[in-house]
């Protein structure tokens, strides 16, 4: 992985993309492209790449604040950017073999006190979100999967901030991700295990799971839970 300084910020590129994701293509994949996929707060975009399809995706900002402030941070370090820790944790989940989107590039635009960023990860063909999944195929869903690549991810401490059913992803062999990891984190083992656990619930009950899947809550939840705590060994 190299760090390639640029005239108002800097690069973090994988060496397989060093020459190819460069802060040109950044600017060119921020307008050119395919609408990105599953929702979320738009702005991301499928690009064609000599590295295969990839996935250019700003970092904005939600809620309120998006309404004066979308895609500003305050500054820090570079270290601290919310693209280069997402980067360097990417890596380093691929490298224990979890279940992650590859990671290509990130780069970071320093304004005064202020940043912007984006970040380019290889896309997973083929897959659609289990909310997707939801919607349109509800009795195809593997939930003891789901529940152990959970417990992969919990087991080596990893934090998803913002663990919902937008970002797991369901691939065409049925195998099962884990994306988007903006603010994601590794932590020692705590209660906040268990939070995450709920805010995908939360996030299920949203998108009505109860009336969409067949016995949700008696034996496809359960069945889910089961396998998490198999898999944390509890």
């Amino acid at each position: 992985m190299r760090e390639i300084p640029t005239d108002d910020g800097a690069l973090l590129v994988a060496d397989e993309a060093a020459g190819v994701l460069d802060a040109a293509w950044f600017d060119r994949a921020s307008v050119d492209g395919i609408e990105g996929p599953h929702g979320g707060r738009g702005a991301a975009r499928f690009v064609d790449t000599p590295l295969g399809r990839v996935l250019h995706r700003p970092y904005l900002r939600g809620g309120l604040v998006a309404r004066f402030n979308r895609d500003r941070y305050l500054w820090q370090s570079a270290e601290e950017t919310r693209c280069f820790r997402e980067m360097r944790l990417l890596a380093a989940m691929r490298a224990q073999g979890l279940p992650a989107p590859e990671p290509l590039a990130a780069r970071y635009r320093r304004h005064g006190l202020y940043y912007r960023a984006a970040i380019a990860v290889r896309v997973i063909e083929g897959a659609e979100t289990l909310a997707e999944r939801v919607a349109r195929a509800p009795g195809g869903i593997d939930w003891s999967a789901v529940g152990r690549m959970l417990a992969r991810f919990h087991a080596a401490g990893i934090d998803h901030a913002d663990l919902n059913a937008h970002n797991i992803l369901v691939d065409r062999g049925g195998a099962i991700w884990l994306v988007d990891f903006d603010r994601g984190e590794r932590r020692a083992r705590g209660p906040w295990i268990d939070a995450n656990v709920a805010r995908l619930k939360r996030s299920l009950d949203k998108l009505g799971a109860g009336a969409r899947v067949a016995d949700f809550e008696s034996r496809a939840w359960p069945a889910l839970i089961e396998s998490w705590r198999e898999g944390l060994g509890r």
